[in-house]
């Protein structure tokens, strides 16, 4: 962390901060709010209605839980609204403001005094975020986060009450995709005929043996068709609505020198159920693993590599637009190095909706499991960057065995700060093209 000068003493006194803003509401921006509501259920449907709901409610109960242990620790809050730009609808209660702004991008409760470049009244000095102790300060800090592993973790919960726990026993599979490939050895999704669709499969199929020998598992075709090589001809026995045909398909070459089928697997596994008792450490396991997957999964993106890769996937849609929406099981499979964006999010959120609440339910487990992490990036103006100095402010109180409280000088970290913010909103708005040019699906 780059080095910090403290300040043995809180800012200088300043004059008295002005009175708060009246309460205020505009009848017009509340009623173009309603119309974009009933435009978005019109346009959308049912399942956008729902996860705009289940997306703003999220972000309401992160930041309640920053308000809930500011309040709790006897800090002076002032505002608390839902979303970014100009008020909507607000009034006061006590010595806060609550309501609600026009640019639904997030939320945001305002706690006096984050850091020693902020003035505040003399009198309400005892009562800012810096001067609190550290562990009131960090309580502040992680409950957003918090918040949202809360959340995920009821979900899991009823997510393996509700509908049970997937085992790695495979009960079957079906083809969900048909695939072609460049002479590079990347596959184009449905650009161009691949040796599967020119030989008739279809979607929804199952290949049940090759030249005679079953196949059980998906690996086992893998295994089957690589272990060719380009232009055999093989035989593939196809069960298809309740029938079986045999195709004569012709392999194209995966760009490694070995065979290539072009087709993409739905596996379905064999669910077991979970107790109600017993779901409740499960619920934290899976919980636990699915963190660590995300912590992984954003330490490779913001990685110089990464970050190259993201830029150059948006650069090649750019140049060669796709024909249509990415699978989220394509693209977990070929390594997609992407971010969704808010808009991304929602629309991956509104097709889980719509296919059930336990698309749903596991959708919520891993966007609050996502932005929980995220959130705890040791970096300002993130949650975690906020710890990452509370920490460094108590390591130097410790290091200097003073009873002086010591306030870090975060106007040396602004120009990081501003870094973090500049990548923060261009990975945005990448992730925003890519969304909208190359959209992933369920």
């Amino acid at each position: 962390m780059t080095h910090l000068d403290h300040r043995d003493q809180p800012p200088a006194p300043v004059p008295p901060a002005r009175e708060p803003e009246p309460e205020g509401s505009s009848p017009i921006r509340i009623v173009l709010l309603l119309l974009v509501v009933a435009w978005v259920g019109l346009v959308g449907g049912l399942p956008w209605v729902v996860i705009l709901f289940a997306l703003v409610t999220v972000i309401f109960l992160h930041e309640l839980g920053h308000y809930l242990t500011a309040k709790w620790a006897g800090m002076k809050v002032t505002e608390f609204f839902i979303g970014f730009g100009p008020r909507i609808w607000s009034f006061h209660r006590g010595e806060t403001e609550y309501g609600i702004k026009a640019i639904p991008a997030g939320a945001y409760v305002k706690v006096i005094g984050m850091t020693n470049l902020e003035e505040v009244d003399p009198a309400d000095e005892s009562r800012t975020y810096r001067q609190k102790p550290y562990w009131r300060r960090m309580s502040v800090a992680v409950a957003g986060s918090t918040m949202h592993f809360i959340i995920a973790i009821v979900a899991m919960y009823a997510l393996l009450v509700g509908f049970g726990q997937p085992t790695d026993e495979q009960l079957g599979w079906s083809i969900d995709r048909l695939a072609a490939i460049h002479e590079d050895g990347e596959e184009d999704g449905e650009q161009t005929v691949g040796p599967a669709e020119a030989a008739g499969l279809e979607v929804g199929d199952r290949v049940v043996a090759v030249d005679g020998r079953p196949i059980t598992l998906w690996d086992e075709l893998v295994d089957e068709v690589q272990g060719r090589q380009p232009a055999d001809v093989v035989v593939l026995t196809v069960e298809r609505g309740g029938q079986t045909l045999d195709l004569d398909v012709t392999l194209g070459d995966n760009g490694e020198g070995d065979g290539f089928l072009g087709v993409g697997p739905e596996v379905e596994y064999r669910v077991e159920e979970v107790g109600v008792v017993e779901a409740i450490p499960t619920a934290f396991v899976e919980f636990g693993d699915i963190t660590w997957q995300s912590l992984r999964a954003l330490g490779s993106f913001f990685s110089p590599s990464g970050l190259s890769e993201f830029v150059g996937t948006a650069a090649d849609t750019a140049t060669s637009p796709s024909d249509g929406p990415t699978s989220a099981a394509t693209a977990a499979a070929e390594g997609e190095n992407r971010v969704l964006s808010i808009y991304g999010a929602a629309r991956l959120g509104a097709q889980a909706a719509d296919s059930g609440v336990e698309a749903f339910l596991a959708f919520m487990v891993l966007i609050n499991v996502f932005i929980g992490a995220f959130n705890l990036v040791p970096l300002l103006p993130l949650d975690g960057g906020h710890v990452a100095v509370a920490t460094y402010e108590k390591v130097r109180e410790l290091a200097s065995r003073s009873r002086d409280r010591y306030h870090a000088d975060v106007n040396k970290l602004m120009p990081l700060t501003y870094g973090v913010v500049f990548l923060l909103v261009g990975v945005g708005l990448v992730a925003l093209y890519l969304d909208i040019a190359n959209p992933i699906d369920l």
